[in-house]
């Protein structure tokens, strides 16, 4: 029997983080705009009354979300895309923290409408992103058993084989010569 080994990436846990987060900010983002709405005059307002459950948004900030949901949803499936998504939030989410510890309550210039509620997600975010990149990587190794061939192989033309002459039509015994 024939064994054949292959050698095949299974879909990581960081790849399926990637998806689950992807999908969630989609939906916080789509979900926003039923409180926020689209109105441009308040497109980067600063109004804690406008909040999804406890977290202060605006359009600015529904948008940033949607974007990153897409991200997620499209980098997920190959292992350096959902990699580089993890990237992206820890780097994108650890910076807005640090934005938001700066700008809290001050209007001027708080363009994505945040709350301490907000500083603390985004501060997770960032460690999610973190574990989504440094996730340790997994391969699973498959071995597969195939039938035997129906032409001879090497072993058929080993002379120690018994009957290989009578197996194999191009068996030449090299001791014995050219056969007649």
């Amino acid at each position: 029997m024939v064994q054949q080994t292959t050698v095949r990436r299974a879909r990581g846990v960081h790849q399926w983080l990637a998806l689950v987060v992807g999908l969630v900010f989609l939906v916080v983002g789509v979900a926003g705009f039923f409180v926020t709405g689209f109105d441009m005059d308040g497109f980067t307002e600063t109004d804690h009354d406008q909040t999804l459950l406890v977290f202060a948004v605006n359009p600015l900030h529904n948008i940033v979300h949607v974007v990153i949901g897409l991200l997620g949803v499209m980098l997920w499936p190959s292992s350096g895309g959902a990699r580089t998504f993890g990237w992206l939030l820890a780097i994108g989410y650890g910076a807005t923290f640090v934005y938001g510890l700066l700008v809290l309550d001050d209007r001027m210039t708080d363009y994505l409408n945040l709350n301490e509620e907000d500083n603390w997600l985004h501060l997770g975010s960032a460690i999610v992103g973190l574990l989504i990149a440094l996730w340790p990587r997994r391969t699973v190794v498959e071995t597969a058993t195939a039938a035997p061939s129906v032409y001879p192989d090497a072993a058929y033309r080993n002379p120690d084989y018994p009957d290989a002459a009578l197996r194999d039509p191009n068996y030449r015994d090299p001791g014995t010569g050219p056969v007649p």
